[in-house]
């Protein structure tokens, strides 16, 4: 048997679920999945993906001209009309996520 070690991390819940789910749907377990991340790693010299802060953050309302806000107000309602509205909860998590608000 090949020597091996654990690695022990702590994740949001529901970034693991997320994840494994879609590791599953491709057929690989998290342990695998882990093991392709560190491979990457060493062969790499790096980390196997750029790593570097988003281009755009939110913008208030008070920062927008008035242009500006109609044009985001508009793309709201045209998404709605179209039935891809979210709940609360669900911006919240994407907001959180993406932003850390």
């Amino acid at each position: 048997m090949a020597n091996t070690s654990a690695v022990y991390a702590r994740i949001d819940t529901g970034l693991k679920e997320n994840a494994e789910g879609i590791l599953s749907k491709l057929g690989i377990s998290p342990t695998s999945a882990i093991q392709m991340l560190y491979s990457q790693i060493v062969l790499q010299r790096g980390m196997p993906f750029e790593l570097r802060l988003p281009d755009t953050v939110p913008t208030s309302i008070g920062g927008m001209s008035r242009e500006e806000l109609d044009r985001e107000l508009g793309k709201g309602v045209e998404s709605l009309h179209a039935g891809n509205g979210v709940s609360a909860d669900e911006v919240d998590a994407v907001l959180m996520r993406e932003f850390g608000i």
